[in-house]
This record gives structure tokens, C-alpha cells and sequence, in this order.
């Protein structure tokens, strides 16, 4: 008997017990699985089949950058298919020559041209390629406070504990020191993180070395900041001894942080930026790798052996374009900005009032709670790659209170798509504020 695709619409028990049943989800043990059934989406709310709203203050994966259901990309994503749906990476088309073209207008310095991939982890596969080709070496060097993704290489350069049981990996992967320690309100000092990442360089020595690979700002490890002058060493750093710098921007990148891209908060330009998520805000898969002008020009007479059956497909590309318009047409990268102080407020608001908030960070609206149980001495709320009570007691009442965001070890993260108002962020940090009551008996008893 097949399944009836058009019978009667499901609640959200029925979805969610028949989903348990016959698919496999991510990053679960599946017997433990309680997930919210979701059946349409709109700005910066989701809806439930048994008419719950949901407030969005992760973007999903910080991904959903210009919000839910924005029809212009809804009608482009049509328009696409209905012209074409496919063609392989071989062959041109418009909407390619045109995405390229306006990728090269606002990545910063000269990186103009790109690579499209599936998603996120696929951009950096290609980016060990391409560098690993272009300057024949072999190991890459990445850090311990780093997610790049699930994939093969990707996750042997992601150096948090989610690679453990995918190990062994790539070989040629050496760790370098992060600019934040775990347990520790601030960065460490500029000059000590540099001097590590040159100490591992000499040591490995520079002519085995084919790239230097960092998320800008580290993502879901704790929305990293790094400090005035770090990129800026890492890329003098990278040029002295010859090394390619790759900065993964897939969770950064396309107004997050209110810029284009967070390098440009610096100034600095990689030699690949790998990009993906709100490249077109989650409603297709794509990614890209960009590269700089004399790495494309190598490839002009090498042979790069690397390909993807859906690299480039049309619709895909169809969802960047259209998407890249809407950021241009609702002044989104500058909402961002412009709300990052509005949520730097509510952060400190927040700090004044619960003496379990420790560290806040954010750039535009790309921001993280750190809840403790003592800021002196500095004691987080969970243990390393571990959880508490507390933690699991305050996602219970923002689950309950509405508000879907992500919850790592003790961390909230406030990330919410680039469309947000003034008002809906106040409701959601005022859904926070409650909270964080619990997590205050954690402090006072």
C-alpha cells in the first residue's frame, strides 16, 4: 500500500510520532528525540500545525538571514524552475554569469571569483583542495574552538568534541592555539594567540603548510569575537611564511555581524572565504568557495580535480541572487548593525539584573548569553561539553514560553533573522529575562 501524499493535514503529534518512525535526524540519540513539529514560517515566526508561534532567535541555524517566507525569493525560486532546473556544472548560465558577477561586487578585495558547492561543509572541502593544489603542500592548521562541518575534512579541522567519534580523520591537520580559552570571561591577549599560531607554524615548519583555516568569528562555539589586531597578525603571519589564509565566513558571512561579510569589520582579505547559509538564507542549498585573483589565475593551466553533480544549480543560484537583492532592498546588513546596539543593551540589561550572566558578545546580530554560577571566581554554568539542570531548565522555558534558540553547554545564543524589530527583539529577550530566574537560583540558592 503506497503513502497517500495528499491525505488530510497532520497535527503535530502525528508528524512528529510518524517522522520518529521511518527518519533519521542529526546530531541525536534518536530514542531521546522530543522535536516541534513546524508547518509554515513567516519573518521571524515560526507556526505550528496546531496554530503555536514560535519566535526565531537563531535564524534556525543562523542561517535564515533575511527571515522566513520572503515571497521575492519564493517567486524567483519559481520563475528558475520553471525555465530550468538543471543543467551540469559544465554548462553556463545566466543566473551563474550574473550570481558570480555580483558576488565579486561585494566581497572584499580581490576575491572575484567563486567556486559553488552544496553548502557550508562542502566550501571548505574544496577549500582544502584548492589550497592543498595550489601551493602543493599538504597540511592545513585549524583550532580546537572550531565547528567547519560534518563532512570528512571538514570535520577533522572542526576541533570540537563533536569530532571525537568521527576520528580518525584527514591527515595533516594540526591544531593551533584559539583566541579563547574555555571557562574564561575575555580573549587572550593578541600578541600570546599570535605567537602560538607562529610557534606551531615553525614547528611543523612553514613548507608542509598549505593554509591557516579560522571561522572570522567562531560560531557555534560561542560567538568567538576575535580581538582588534588578531586577523590582521594571522594574515602578516600567512604572508611572511607563505601560507594561504582561509577564513570560513558560512555562518558570518551576508550581514550578520552588519557587514557584508565579518572581515570587513578588519579589513582583511583571505585568500579563500568559504560562504554558504545566508548566501540564500536557507531556502536552498548552496555554498561557494571565494578565491583571490593569482590562486584562480593558477588554475587557469592546472587541472583542479574537484566536482560536485549540483555545484552551480540554477535554482540554487536563482535563491542567492534573489536573496542578495532583498538584503540591498531592505537595508538589512544596516538593521543589523543597527540593532547590534539595541542587543548589546538588552545583553547588559540582562548582565545588571541576573548575576548568572557572565560574558555577553555580540557583533551586529550575531550574539551569545554565558551563564555561571560565580563570576568570581569564573565558574560556567556547565561543565566543559556538558550540560546542567539549570541549562536543561532554562531551554525547557523558553521551549514552553515560545522562543526557539540554540542552547551549548552554558550558552544562549540571540541570533535572530536580519528582519527582526525593535519589538519583536525586546519580546524575545523579555522571554529570556524570565529564563534566566531560574538560572539565578544556580547563583544565589
Amino acid at each position: 500500500m503506497g503513502t497517500d501524499t495528499a491525505a488530510a493535514a497532520m497535527t503535530s503529534d502525528e508528524i512528529v510520532a510518524l517522522s520518529r518512525e521511518h527518519t533519521f535526524f542529526s546530531w541525536s540519540v534518536q530514542g531521546a528525540l522530543d522535536p516541534i513539529a513546524i508547518d509554515r514560517a513567516e519573518g521571524v515566526w515560526l507556526y505550528t500545525p496546531d496554530g503555536g508561534r514560535i519566535l526565531d532567535f537563531n535564524s534556525q541555524l543562523m542561517s535564515v538571514n533575511i527571515g522566513h517566507g520572503d515571497q521575492r525569493v519564493i517567486d524567483a525560486i519559481t520563475e528558475q524552475a520553471a525555465r530550468l532546473q538543471y543543467v551540469q556544472p559544465a554548462f553556463a548560465t545566466e543566473v551563474r554569469a550574473r550570481l558570480g558577477q555580483k558576488l565579486a561586487e561585494i566581497m572584499p578585495g580581490d576575491l572575484d571569483k567563486v567556486f559553488f558547492t552544496l553548502g557550508g561543509a562542502e566550501a571548505i572541502e574544496n577549500a582544502i583542495k584548492l589550497a592543498r593544489h595550489f601551493t602543493g603542500r599538504h597540511k592545513v592548521l585549524a583550532r580546537y574552538r572550531a565547528y567547519h562541518g560534518a563532512t570528512f575534512g571538514a570535520m577533522t579541522l572542526t576541533g570540537d568534541p563533536r569530532r571525537w567519534a568521527n576520528e580518525p580523520g584527514l591527515v595533516g591537520v594540526v591544531r593551533y592555539p584559539d583566541t579563547h580559552r574555555w571557562g574564561e570571561a575575555e580573549p587572550r591577549p593578541v600578541e600570546e594567540s599570535l605567537q602560538g599560531l607562529e610557534d606551531v607554524i615553525r614547528y611543523e615548519g612553514p613548507n608542509t603548510i598549505a593554509a591557516v583555516f579560522l571561522e572570522t568569528i567562531v560560531g557555534t562555539n560561542g560567538i568567538l569575537i576575535p580581538p582588534d589586531g588578531y586577523l590582521a597578525g594571522v594574515r602578516e603571519l600567512c604572508d611572511r611564511y607563505g601560507i594561504l589564509m582561509v577564513c570560513d565566513e558560512v555562518m558570518a558571512g551576508f550581514g550578520r555581524t552588519g557587514r557584508w561579510f565579518a572581515v570587513d569589520h578588519w579589513d582583511v582579505v583571505p585568500d579563500l572565504m568559504t560562504m554558504a547559509k545566508g548566501l540564500t538564507s536557507s531556502y536552498l542549498p548552496l555554498g561557494a568557495v571565494a578565491m583571490r585573483q593569482h590562486i584562480a589565475e593558477f588554475f587557469d593551466e592546472h587541472m583542479f580535480y574537484g566536482g560536485l553533480t549540483y555545484s552551480s544549480h540554477p535554482i540554487s543560484l536563482a535563491a542567492a541572487l534573489a536573496t542578495i537583492r532583498v538584503y540591498e532592498e531592505d537595508g538589512l546588513i544596516e538593521n543589523a548593525a543597527r540593532l547590534g546596539e539595541r542587543m548589546r543593551q538588552h545583553h547588559e540589561r540582562l548582565a545588571a539584573n541576573h548575576p548568572s550572566v557572565g560574558a555577553r558578545r555580540n557583533l551586529g546580530l550575531f550574539g551569545i548569553l554565558d551563564l555561571v554560577r560565580s563570576r568570581d571566581p569564573w565558574t560556567p554554568m556547565t561543565p566543559f561539553n556538558g550540560s546542567s539542570d539549570e541549562m536543561k531548565a532554562v531551554g525547557r522555558y523558553l521551549r514552553d514560553h515560545g522562543l526557539y534558540t540554540m542552547i551549548a553547554n552554558n550558552s544562549i545564543h540571540t541570533n535572530p533573522p536580519l528582519c527582526i524589530t525593535e519589538e519583536e527583539l525586546a519580546h524575545g529577550f523579555d522571554i529570556i529575562d524570565g529564563a534566566l530566574e531560574i538560572a539565578d537560583r544556580a547563583v544565589t540558592g
